[in-house]
């Protein structure tokens, strides 16, 4: 019964995750509308919660997987400081609580995908396995190696219906080849998104509070990173670039480079900007939006590829971007199942799904993975089977 109480919860692990977000007892009590004397005795091993209580500890406070709390010791917590060291102090003191969740259970999410698939990934053709990206090398060679990989052609990308089409078509195709990718809205919205390297199962988490064009881009951005096999984390603004110590400076600008190739091939960009006037200065917002649609990319990525090759001035490209950056359109609310659809991981939500069809996990032990409660798993296990994700 959820009123009973719960056994094998570890009082040592409901103390750390207290402790891990900065919460008094006191604070806790006050959330969880109970006396002190509960929570200090849930913690000292003298009481346990009850299942709801446990599902309200975790989820709404903690923030943190029900099995967390039934391990034997508090697990080794992942900090930003320790999964990107290349991170100058100053950015890594500037990271929200919220993002500093976000990279906990993009971790967890790796730990739950090594628990579903064991030691290797469930894909034949893992790109990282198969390619891999050097600063020394080519630009225009490498990111056109990565597109056939991806089985990503010219002539097919044009043809997708919009930005949405073309952020799932390459969502798909890199999913496909072995990285899972997750979204969530992130608080802190200059933060695009962030990857984390693995030998069987890398991760892609992108801040779905931007737009469309923008997680296309970071999505590529970061599996450049993976590519490298360096950990990244990524600010869409080149002002934040140009203050990054040399070695990082020179990374990021090499992934941004690799993701505007893989996304606007030289040679086709080349034939469609002899259409644009000479002074590119000048160019109709049309044909900005124009060129941007062809290749399912924002008008700010159109004009980067124009300042690369120095046919606009510096000063051009960042009033445009900062004009362009306010009329994006923000998105609605929305039907709560087919948002956390769309957060997931396809191939993860769906083996999670599958091993519960053959009783292999419980409701509740589905729904800790899916990071839900067990009363909205019906709901969104529909979402999931009908491919809704986008």
């Amino acid at each position: 019964m959820k009123s009973e109480p719960v056994t094998g919860v570890q009082p040592e692990v409901m103390r750390w995750a207290r402790q891990s977000i900065g919460l008094s007892v006191s604070d806790v009590a006050l959330r969880m509308k109970r006396p002190i004397d509960d929570i200090e005795s849930w913690e000292t091993g003298n009481a346990s919660p009850s299942y709801s209580q446990l599902e309200k500890l975790a989820y709404q406070i903690y923030k943190r997987p029900l099995a967390v709390f039934f391990l034997p010791a508090p697990p080794e917590e992942v900090s930003p400081a320790r999964e990107f060291r290349t991170l100058p102090a100053e950015d890594l003191q500037t990271l929200t609580a919220d993002t500093h969740l976000h990279i906990r259970r993009a971790h967890a999410y790796q730990l739950a995908l090594r628990e579903l698939f064991g030691t290797r990934n469930p894909s034949e053709h893992c790109i990282w396995q198969k390619l891999s990206l050097s600063r020394a090398n080519s630009v225009e060679e490498q990111a056109a190696a990565v597109r056939s990989y991806l089985g990503i052609v010219l002539e097919d990308q044009v043809r997708w219906q919009d930005e949405d089409h073309a952020l799932k078509k390459w969502r798909k195709a890199i999913e496909d080849k072995g990285v899972f990718i997750f979204k969530e809205s992130f608080v802190q919205k200059d933060i695009s998104g962030f990857c984390l390297v693995d030998s069987q199962f890398p991760v892609v988490y992108l801040n779905n509070s931007t737009t469309k064009t923008r997680q296309t881009f970071s999505l590529l951005h970061e599996l450049a990173h993976l590519l490298l096999s360096v950990n990244g984390l990524s600010k869409f603004d080149q002002r934040y670039v140009e203050r990054l110590p040399d070695q990082e400076k020179q990374i990021e600008r090499f992934c941004n480079a690799i993701a505007a190739e893989i996304l606007i091939p030289s040679p086709d960009f080349q034939m469609q900007a002899k259409q644009f006037p000479a002074d590119i200065e000048r160019t109709s917002e049309q044909q900005f939006s124009d060129l941007a649609a062809r290749y399912g990319v924002s008008r700010e990525a159109v004009l980067r590829r124009f300042l690369d090759q120095d046919r606009v001035t510096a000063a051009f490209y960042e009033q445009k971007a900062k004009i362009w950056a306010a009329q994006q359109k923000k998105g609605s609310g929305g039907d709560w199942y087919a948002s956390q659809n769309v957060y997931l991981s396809d191939r993860f939500a769906r083996e999670v799904v599958s091993r519960h069809y053959k009783n292999q996990l419980s409701v509740e032990q589905a729904a800790d993975l899916l990071g839900i409660k067990p009363k909205n798993f019906a709901g969104l296990e529909q979402r999931i089977l009908q491919g809704a994700a986008t």
